[in-house]
């Protein structure tokens, strides 16, 4: 498929979906959602894809946030749809895709860019990323899950210091905060993400998809995510990813998962 803001490529069974807006730091429009909602769409479905990257065109940006000029005018009403519809379309959709989701964040990872990166399942960042929510400097606030995602994440409070002073933190410090796992050098980033996936790739993808909704029924208000966990683990037991992985094991080999 054809993209105007955005690239996907697939290789060796990874996707690797980049922000391409250089000369806007990458920010979000709502094209830019909705080519992303496609592309994400299209590579959880893809049978080849065992594992999707998301990451920012050039060396400043992985995305710098939303683009204010799209919605600067909005009312009460609007502004409200405009979250909604983003959540829908983008960020939860990310959060609770099958397909596991690696954010390389190669620099400014700000706002809407940030929340983005909380949705994908877990970040490895560049040693020049910054990453903030400095939507109320703006006088709005986070509206892309970052107030949720954030807390999780980081802690209360210091999601709560974070998002009121509106300030950044480098790569080091988020990495000491728990919001990313690896921070490396920008030109072994997608190097890095790219070698994690491949560990990825070679486990059974059913059980992977089991494990991220149990690992997010956690977060999910009313759900017993133990209950999730259970019934999940339960689940797998009737795949053939079940019946390969116990079987190479006792033979002694390594399993050849069917992804059933």
């Amino acid at each position: 498929m054809s993209y105007n803001n955005i690239i996907s490529e697939e290789n060796n069974g990874i996707t690797t979906i980049t922000i391409n807006r250089p000369k806007k730091l990458n920010a979000l429009n709502t094209e830019t959602i909705q080519e992303l909602h496609e592309a994400f769409n299209d590579a959880d479905t893809d049978t080849d894809t065992k594992v999707i990257i998301i990451t920012g065109s050039g060396e400043k940006a992985f995305v710098a946030g939303a683009d204010i000029s799209e919605f600067s005018d909005f009312d009460v009403s609007e502004g409200t749809q405009l979250a909604a519809k983003g959540q829908e379309l983008l960020f939860n959709f990310v959060e609770n895709l099958s397909t596991p989701v690696i954010a390389a964040v190669n620099g400014f990872a700000l706002g809407g860019g940030l929340e983005l990166a909380m949705a994908a399942h877990f970040r490895v960042a560049s040693d020049n990323a910054k990453l903030g929510l400095p939507e109320v400097s703006l006088g709005v606030i986070p509206g892309y899950g970052g107030t949720q995602r954030l807390p999780q994440l980081v802690g209360k409070g210091r999601a709560m210091e974070m998002i009121m002073t509106a300030g950044m933190i480098d790569a080091n410090q988020a990495l000491s905060y728990g919001l990313v796992n690896h921070v490396t050098m920008q030109d072994e980033l997608l190097p890095l993400c790219e070698k994690i996936a491949a560990k990825i790739s070679r486990n059974s993808t059913i059980a992977i998809s089991a494990a991220i909704r149990a690992i997010n029924a956690n977060f999910k208000d009313g759900v017993d995510g133990f209950g999730v966990e259970v019934q999940e683990f339960g689940n797998c037991f009737g795949t053939e990813d079940f019946e390969e992985g116990t079987t190479a094991f006792l033979q002694k080999r390594k399993a050849n998962f069917p992804g059933k």
